[in-house]
Formats: structure tokens, sequence, C-alpha cells
């Protein structure tokens, strides 16, 4: 039998059907040919031609995962679509990834050094995010509705029969606190059963293609009758692995795709916490309002001590091994048990104190809330007073305060290690001394002055701790200089920062749409910043306003990215079109089209990451200003707004308004990501490259695909390899063939393989972002360090490097790699103008198309000799 090839294509982020992949064209007034399924099902699936023989000398075959992320028209397109909310768990889970100096081994990473106490902070922040969701969910269920709705004229406007909590029993006392508290522990349940369906994702595992796994039927002894039937000789058995070396990339960890005991552990502490977290607003404000006594003492401070206790817990187990390493599917553990019954009896102990009645030490809780009847009578006094729940804005901004620090820590750390822990924690130390100072806790020093206030020492504070950031950069892996497509590292190092803090400010946008939609619809349309019955957190009031200035903030940096487009398309215009040219005006427009393709080249892999950090920078001035607006407890305008005031309030407005629909608005554009190619293409590839990696961090952010896609290509691979000479389908070699991002799903499988399998293994990449985008953000793991590891995967003899890269000028997202690596360039278009019968210009086919271009058949062609005769000896010449 002639030796036979695979090529085996990946696909990228926009979900190419397999016909497409195939490059199956039909015939003029024909159906379209459709794919026959090979292996798999129908989420993802391993397809080939119909036309397709098991003699032929070179299949192609293709891997669609796309239904993972998205897919038809479906019942679960709805639940993906609610995935789209949890793009900030997404980002922050993204952030661990991007440190720079993860150690090869896992083990080897101790908690002191400077990827260690970077993952620590991390998840800490993750944790932070989860309870900034579960505080926002906790304020429409117990502040706005709890406490705030009195009557049935604003309980009337919830869905569902809430209007008992305005009469009898439930009226009185604290006792409507404890049916809002449902809600925060509602959504609690949600997530934690979505999390626990996605749980599958992380048990793929690849299989062994070795015979001594196949299961095999009894069969019974031979009789006198029976003659004994021939059995086919046994193939030897194969030769022993060696032990594989010591890891230099941490995507070689065998349990970096496996991690489903880490995962359910790490989901019942974010629960547990959040749990917790709620119970600790309504519990806080009994507490403050009405110190308890006697029975009531019996019942709260034991729930105090175990919510603190569960608080301790989680701060603590995020830094152990216990829930860092990824072991595969081990059990939850005592402690996991231990967080969840103590987070059980908070609640427990919480729910049974707002029960019980009002107590004598304070002053009664009914005299805090709004007054009854003011739909009826907006004369009554204290109608359009602010009423919310005492405390909760108070949480609110000390929370926005204090994960600000968190990401500048974060980033400091990650960039300069140990040393720039001193600045933030130095600023937090400060910032807690001034209140104590503020509020007459501190008797050994002179009482502060009067006009000096809390809000006062947010933005020094902040200064303080971000000196941090711009301390020296602490080198990184081997102190090899930038090759050439990497150029540098992203953001000077500070990407955990950068990435985690977009996630951070998209969370912050919709929870605080979120709350000001509930109370816009609470007071039936009304303005919630002006005359209202039920009145926002103070924070979102300030959150809408910081929310308009962001969005001019990023009109301005468009228009930056606009300009720069402009410029570098008139630099390539001037190179394809030279003085003294004799181009027909066809031929100059198709060179206007070209030079469009390739300054958008240029712009996305020389300036893209520059102009995020600078609205990074932007961003973090703007939230800087707004955490000390929200401790200063005061509204940004006044409720009757004139003059100036009132340009404040319609922008205000304005803001508030439009993060009311942001929530709708990310499900909508979550749902059209799955269902329209053209937004697939436009936003998808933030959401694929995020759900790549696995849920190391946040244990609540959807699924990453690449947990199933990438030990399903492992099994693929390795089975076909392992087949014996007579099966007819047996090959001699596979080219690994990846597009876009999946180059970066063939690069973790490949690095995943046994070196048994690699030598009989080419890579093709083609749209390929290993150096200028993955390079940059993720160094860790393509770093100009840690790439070249993939190229001597791939080497098993001199001068035989399997592995070629494609890429255009007017890609986008191909650069060439230079790590060892064959570049190839890939000419687009192949003329300006049709030639050789043709009526119609050749097509500029920028981030796709690859494997129709001459040079790609070409080199198809020469690796399918190269594998078909074996590893060639080392005089022998490659290429």
């Amino acid at each position: 039998m002639a030796g036979r090839v695979l090529e085996l294509r990946v696909h990228g982020v926009s979900n190419t059907p397999p016909d497409q992949i195939l490059g199956l064209h039909p015939e003029p007034a024909d159906a379209p040919p459709q794919p026959r399924l090979v292996a798999g099902g129908a989420v993802t699936g391993f397809y080939r031609a119909p036309s397709g023989g098991p003699d032929d000398p070179l299949a192609v075959e293709a891997y669609s995962w796309g239904q993972l992320t998205s897919g038809a028209r479906t019942a679960r397109d709805v639940e993906r679509a609610l995935w789209t909310l949890l793009l900030p768990f997404t980002l922050a889970n993204v952030a661990l990834h991007a440190r720079p100096g993860i150690p090869p081994d896992p083990d080897q990473e101790r908690w002191a050094s400077r990827s260690g106490i970077t993952a620590w902070l991390i998840r800490l922040f993750c944790l932070s995010l989860t309870s900034t969701v579960v505080l926002a969910v906790t304020g429409i269920g117990v502040d706005l509705i709890g406490w705030q709705c009195v009557d049935d004229y604003c309980l009337g406007r919830i869905p569902g029969p809430w209007e008992f909590l305005a009469h009898g029993w439930w009226s009185e006392g604290a006792r409507a606190l404890a049916v809002g508290l449902l809600v925060p522990l509602a959504l609690l349940a949600v997530l934690g059963l979505v999390a626990w369906r996605t749980y599958q994702y992380e048990a793929e595992m690849p299989a062994d293609p070795s015979p001594a796994q196949v299961l095999h039927t009894p069969v019974a002894a031979p009789t006198d009758a029976e003659p004994p039937v021939a059995q086919p000789p046994e193939e030897p058995p194969p030769e022993p692995e060696p032990p594989p070396p010591d890891p230099t990339n941490p995507l070689q960890d065998p349990t970096f795709w496996w991690g489903e005991g880490q995962l359910r552990r790490a989901a019942v502490l974010h629960l547990s916490t959040g749990a917790v977290v709620a119970a600790a607003v309504p519990l806080g404000t009994v507490l403050a309002m009405d110190p308890p006594r006697g029975v009531r003492a019996a019942v709260a401070w034991p729930a105090v001590t175990v919510g603190a206790a569960v608080l301790v817990i989680a701060v603590v187990a995020l830094s152990r091994p216990y829930l860092t390493r990824r072991a595969g599917s081990t059990p939850l553990g005592p402690w996991s048990a231990a967080v969840a019954g103590l987070a059980a009896l908070a609640v427990l102990g919480t729910v049974a104190l707002l029960l019980l009645p009002d107590g004598p030490a304070g002053t009664p809780l009914a005299g805090w809330r709004p007054p009854r009847g003011c739909a009826e009578d907006p004369a009554i006094p204290g109608c359009f007073a602010d009423r919310s729940l005492p405390g909760y804005d108070w949480i609110l901004a000390w929370l926005c305060a204090g994960q600000l620090l968190l990401l500048i820590t974060i980033g400091g750390v990650a960039r300069s290690g140990r040393r720039a822990l001193a600045p933030p924690v130095a600023a937090g130390l400060l910032l807690v001394g001034g209140v104590f100072w503020i509020d007459g806790w501190l008797p050994a020093l002179p009482p502060a002055p009067d006009p000096l206030a809390v809000w006062m020492l947010a933005v020094p504070a902040v200064t303080l701790a971000a000196v941090g950031l711009v301390l020296p950069r602490t080198p990184i892996g081997t102190g090899l200089q930038p090759l050439e497509p990497h150029t540098d590292v992203g953001w000077g190092g500070r990407g955990p920062a950068v990435i985690a803090g977009f996630g951070w400010l998209l969370c912050i946008a919709n929870t605080t749409g979120l709350l000001y939609w509930v109370t816009d619809r609470l007071n039936n349309g009304a303005t919630p910043s002006g005359q209202s019955t039920v009145t926002p957190p103070i924070p979102v009031m300030w959150a809408g306003l910081a929310f308009a200035v962001a969005l001019a903030v990023l009109a301005v940096t468009l228009a930056r990215a606009a300009v720069l487009f402009y410029r570098l398309r008139r630099r390539e215009y001037a190179e394809l079109v030279p003085p003294g040219h004799n181009l027909s005006l066809h031929d100059l427009r198709r060179c206007r089209d070209v030079s469009a393709f390739r300054a958008l080249h240029r712009l996305v892999g020389e300036h893209a990451i520059r102009l995020v950090g600078c609205y990074a920078i932007a961003a973090t001035a703007l939230v800087t200003l707004g955490c000390a607006a929200a401790l200063s407890h005061t509204r940004p305008h006044p409720v009757d707004a004139a003059d100036g005031a009132a340009v404040v309030k319609v922008v205000s407005d304005v803001g508030d308004s439009l993060l009311g629909w942001l929530p709708v608005l990310v499900a909508a554009i979550g749902a059209l990501v799955y269902r329209n190619d053209t937004v697939r293409r436009t936003v998808g590839v933030i959401w694929d490259v995020g759900t790549f990696w696995p849920r190391a961090a946040h244990p609540l952010a959807p699924p990453s695909y690449a947990e199933r896609a990438v030990p399903e290509l492992q099994t693929r691979i390795a089975g076909l390899l392992a087949l014996t000479e007579h099966d007819p389908r047996r090959v001699d070699g596979i080219i690994l063939s990846g597009h876009s991002q999946g180059t970066v799903i063939c690069t973790a499988v490949i690095l995943q393989l046994p070196a048994r399998w690699r030598r009989r293994l080419w890579f093709f990449s083609y749209g390929c972002q290993l150096t200028r985008l993955y390079g940059r953000i993720f160094p860790a793991y393509f770093g100009p360090d840690r790439l070249p590891v993939l190229a001597e995967a791939l080497t098993v003899a001199p001068r035989w490097t399997g592995w070629t890269n494609f890429w255009r000028d007017t890609d986008p997202l191909g650069w060439p790699v230079n790590a060892g690596e064959r570049d190839l360039a890939v000419r687009d278009p192949e003329a300006l103008h049709p030639s050789g019968g043709e009526v119609a210009d050749p097509p500029i086919r920028n981030h796709s198309g690859y494997p129709d271009a001459p040079e790609f058949h070409q080199e198809r062609a020469r690796v399918a000799r190269l594998l078909r005769r074996g590893v060639p000896l080392p005089r022998q010449p490659v290429g």
C-alpha cells in the first residue's frame, strides 16, 4: 500500500462549516455537497469529503469545534447568550494566564514568588467579582424590594405575588428583608447549576490508543465438533515511551486541560462566599440600627462568627495547592464541605434573626424605611427623601475602592515582583488609618480638621499605590531579547491588571445598569436620580456619569485609531504606487483596496495593544475619581438641578439609562454571536480567545471549549497513527493544519502529545497570532523563550522541523513567527487585475482562504513526500 498522509484542518473563531473547511464547492444548479462524518458527533466532529476514498494518497479531514461556542438556533442559544453576561468572569479568569514568569511545572510555583503572589491576588479579585454581582442582586432583593417597596403600589410592579410583604406579619420589622434575600440566593443557585452542568468539559481526557485498552468478548473453548478458528497474529506490544523530559512550557502539563476537581472545589468556595456576602447586607443593617440583645444576640453573633470564618477560609484557601493545582477528578474534600456547611449556618442564622421581632436596644427599623402612601399623596413627609437601606451605599463604595487598589497591586507585582507590594499596601493602611482618624477612633492623635472627609483621601491613596506600577520591570524567563514579531510584553508586564480591569469595568457597568433599570421600573418610569419614591444607591448615580465620560474617552480612542489607520494606509499606498508609475485607473483602485488591508494588518499588529493601554490609563483615572465620589455619599447633582448642575444631571441620566439597557444589549449581542456570521467575526474573537483558557481562576466563568477540543484532537491523532499496517484507515503521517484560533488549539495539542506521535506529525499554521497578540499578552506560554519549545517538540532530526507558518501582509492577525519554523509569505491578492481568461479580479483574502493559495499547495505536496518517506538522515537536505 502506498503511503498515505492526512491533513487534519482545525478552523478558527468564525465557526467555519465543514464543507467550507474542506473546500467543497457546489456545481451550478446543484445542491452543495455534504461532507460525511467519520468520527465524533453533532457538536464536535471530524468530516471528510464525500468523494474521498481509503486509497487517496493525501486525504483532507476537518475538525469542527465551533458548536461548542456557537451553532444552530437551538434552545441552548438562550443559555449561551446568558453566558455572555458572565464575560467579566471570563476576562478575570484570562488575567491569571497573562502573568509573566509562570513556571513550566506548576509544582515549582511557590506562593511567595512573583507569579504565586500574582495568582493569589487574581483569585482574590475573582472572588470579589462574584461578590460584586451578588451585592448588586442583593440590592435588588433586599434594598429595593424588601426595604424601599412598602406598599402595594410599588410591589405590584414586580412580577409575582410580592404584595404580601406590605401587609400583616411580613411587613413588621426586618421580615421583608428575609424574603428579599431569596433573590441573591436564587442567583447563586442558578450559577451553581450552570457551572455544575459544564463540568463535562473539564472531565474530558484523551483516550489511550494502545490495544490493551480494547475490551474483548470472552470466547468459549473449542470442542471436538468445532475446529479452532485461526486467529491473526497479535501485534507486538509498542515500545515503552521514554520518560518525558522536564516541561519547559506550562502547556506541557498533563493536567492543564483536566481540572474538574479544582473547578468543583473553587465553585463551592465562590458560591459559599457569595451566600455569606448576601447575608451580610441585611445582617449588618440590623446589627448597626438595632443592636441585638438576649435571644437576638444568641442568634446574631454566631451567624457573624461563622460568616467571618467562611471569608477567612476563602482568603487562605485561594493560596493553597488544594485549590491552585489542577489534579483531575479529585473529590471535594472536607474543607469544601466545611465551607458549605458554615455558609449555610450563616444564612440560616441571618434569616432567623430577620424573622425575629425588633429589639429594644435601638431605633425600630420601621422608622428608617420610606413612609407608606407616597403614590397617592406625594406630600407625605419623607416621600422623596433618600430612604435606601442604611449602609448599603457604604459597602458598594468601599468594595469599589478595595478592588481598584487590588488591581493596582496585581499590575505592580506582575511587572516588578514583590517589591511592588509596598506602595499599595502602604496606601491601603494610610486610607484605613485616615478613616479611623476622621471618625475619632485614634484618641492618641489630635482630632482631624472639620473640612477633611474620607473621599478626599481616596485620590492620594490611589496615587501612592500607583507608584508600584512604574517601578523598574523585573526580568522574566531566560533573559532572551524579544523576537521581532513579539516586539515586547504587552502593557509593560501589567497585562493581568489590564485584562482583569476591563472585566471589572464591564461587571460594574452590568450590575449598576441592572440596579438602575429595576429602580426605574419600580418608579414607573420616573427618573430615579430626581424625585422618586425608590432611590438607587448613590454609587449607581456616579456610575452613570462615569459611564458617559468613558464613552466619550472611547470615542476619542477610536478617533485616534482612525487617524493612525489613515496614515498607515497612505504609506502603504505610496509603496504600492511608485513615482512615475504606468498603472491603469483600475489597478490604482485595486492598490487602494490592498493598502487598506495592509494598513489594518499593521494597525492591529503594531498599535492595537498600545491603544488599549492608553484607554486603560484614562479609565484608571476616571475610576479613581469615581471611587472618591462614591465615598463622598453625595449625589452628583441636586434633585432639582439648575444651571450647570442641570447639564450634569442630563449627562448622568443619559449614562444611567444606557447602563440600564447595557445587560440587555450584551445578551442580545451574545445571541447574535451564535447566530450571525458578521457579528460572530467581529466580537466573537474576544469571546473565543477568552474561553480558550481553562477556568483556573474563576469557576463560574463560561466553560473552556479547549477542555474538550484538545483531548479530542489528541485522541484522533494518536488513534490514527497507532493503527496497524493492515488497517485501511492507517496513515503514515498527519499534517495538523490550524487557522487563526485553530493555530492556538493545535499548539496545545502538539505540546501534549507523546514524542512517538510527534515524529509523524507536521504543523501548518496560518492566520497565526502566536507572536504579535498571544506572545505579548500571554508571554508565559507564547513568549520568545517559550514558543521555541513548540519548534523543538517538532524537531526529530537536524534540519527537520515539522512546522510551516503561512502569513500575509494583508492579514490583520497573520504574522511570521520566527521561532525555528519555516515561514512562507503568501501573496495577496495574486494579481491586481484578471488574467488567464478570468473576468473577475483576484480576491483579497486577507485572513481566509489560505488552503487555496498556490504556496500552500506546493508546501503541502513537499511535506507529504517527506512524511511518506519518513525522517530523513541528517545528511539529506530538506526543502
